[in-house]
């Protein structure tokens, strides 16, 4: 039956082709009276930031960072991990084989166009936000109840893990100092600045390799977690009191300590009930999205308050992660909405920015290396040796002392920022800068077969079925 729709056609075109020149037509009456306006003089605008052609630059250099880095980072991940190391190192790698020490090198023009000095803002902080973002999905899989009865132990072990090497950095001072360092920099100041940086464990590498491993949920997962979280906490605090003895200021440290031990209660005794009505909403058939926009929104605000302390951004989202029981209707939609995602594409983008600011040419002599090899050295024996001391002491067997000795000498990111504060206030040259950045990445590589000889991986595999099946019956 015919509904008249091709008699209607020559109509809709009619008055289409009418809008159309109508709307010309407009325009150009409207071009005609607006030339004949005059406009205020210009005046010198006020730089606010970019220009429309320099944003769109640096989306496009931004844009092939990333794709760089998560191409080249999955690339080499997927070889490590074929020889037994966890795909995080080989991400590490590919930050630092794309910045000045091997492609600047060998392809200056090319490292220019990937990762020019410009990118370098905008990358770093799309790296920190992936980085508080990961974080609080390692808080999800924290398992809490694994935990009581052994913060006492955390604690003196993680505080004897940074006492030892701390003490053991600042003798190497003495060493390092007339040699690494001007006499515009005090003594004092260095001598603190290396104890730091001896002291630091990378809680999110410790936490990817522990992921990758899937111990995470283990007892030995769990306790180097927690020593890890107090352990990187107290090292905040720490360099905050160095940052202060710099600024001639030594009041920061003790006052960022009583606000982030305020802080932990507020998650706790606040922050954990409204969490976990969040999900008993889920559990109830409401949609997710609701909750899940709360809870993100909160991780933001966490991370403002712990950066707003002075301890790091990242631990105010590992918090709230981690007050969220790991097995509720809440933390399984959170995983689903935020996991890969961050894992996968965004968190790559700190080894790259890590890596732009790393140059090894800088170790040039045999020298250099010797020195290089003995703050690896020294490093190791402070942070495993520390921590192996105070773990046998507080009960724990020697082969999970060991085990927790390993994973507490794992550095990388916390390491990393540190050594930025101590360049950016003079405190440590670029030359000891690249050392101690060598010195983060070997102990990094060196945890996993260190970690495979102490804790074979059928050990590992029959603790993690141990919590499944502690889980299953009291469910």
């Amino acid at each position: 039956m015919d509904t008249g729709t091709s008699g209607t056609t020559p109509r809709i075109f009619v008055v289409y082709t009418v809008m159309l020149l109508g709307a010309v037509g407009l325009f150009l009456v409207f071009r005609a009276f607006g030339e004949t306006l005059v406009a205020p003089p210009a005046t010198t605008p006020v730089a606010v930031g970019a220009t429309a052609g320099d944003t769109s630059s640096i989306l496009w250099h931004l844009l092939l960072a990333l794709v760089a880095v998560v191409a080249l980072g999955r690339l080499l991940g997927t070889l490590f991990h074929a020889i037994g190391q966890p795909p995080v190192i080989g991400e590490v790698v590919a930050g630092i084989l794309l910045g000045p020490s091997l492609l600047g090198r060998i392809a200056p023009d090319v490292a220019a166009y990937v990762l020019p000095g410009t990118v370098a803002p905008y990358l770093g902080l799309l790296a920190q936000l992936a980085v508080i973002v990961y974080m609080f999905t390692v808080g999800l899989e924290l398992n809490t109840d694994l935990l009581r009865g052994q913060m006492r132990p955390a604690v003196a072990t993680s505080h004897s893990s940074i006492l030892v090497p701390f003490t053991m950095g600042a003798a190497l001072a003495i060493y390092l100092y007339p040699r690494f360092a001007t006499s515009a920099v005090p003594f004092t100041h260095f001598a603190l600045f290396l104890g730091v940086a001896m002291s630091i464990t990378a809680f999110p590498v410790l936490a990817r390799i522990l992921s990758d491993r899937k111990m995470t949920r283990t007892r030995l997962g769990a306790l180097a977690l927690t020593c890890a979280a107090v352990d990187d906490i107290t090292a905040w605090c720490l360099l905050a009191f160095v940052v202060g003895v710099v600024h001639d200021s030594g009041g920061h440290a003790a006052l960022a300590a009583v606000w982030t031990i305020g802080f932990i209660v507020v998650m706790f005794t606040v922050v954990r009930p409204i969490l976990d009505r969040l999900s008993r909403q889920i559990e109830a058939g409401s949609s997710p999205e609701g909750p899940i926009v709360i809870t993100l929104v909160g991780m933001l605000l966490a991370a403002l308050a712990t950066d707003a302390i002075g301890v790091h951004a990242i631990f105010g989202a590992f918090m709230l992660g981690a007050v969220i029981r790991h097995d509720s209707a809440l933390a399984r939609a959170l995983k689903r909405a935020v996991g890969d995602l961050v894992i996968i594409l965004l968190l790559p983008a700190f080894f790259a920015y890590t890596g732009m600011r790393t140059e090894i040419g800088l170790v040039s002599s045999l020298y250099d290396w010797l020195v290089c090899g003995l703050i690896v050295l020294v490093a190791t024996a402070g942070k495993f040796g520390g921590t192996v001391i105070a773990a046998r002491a507080t009960g724990l067997d020697a082969r999970h002392a060991a085990g927790l000795g390993v994973l507490m000498n794992t550095r990388g990111l916390m390491q990393l920022i540190v050594l930025d504060v101590g360049l950016d206030l003079g405190v440590i040259s670029p030359t000891l800068f690249t050392m101690l950045v060598l010195m983060a990445v070997v102990t990094t590589v060196m945890t996993t077969p260190l970690l495979q000889l102490v804790f074979p991986e059928s050990l590992q595999i029959a603790g993690a079925t141990a919590v499944a099946a502690h889980e299953a019956s009291t469910r």
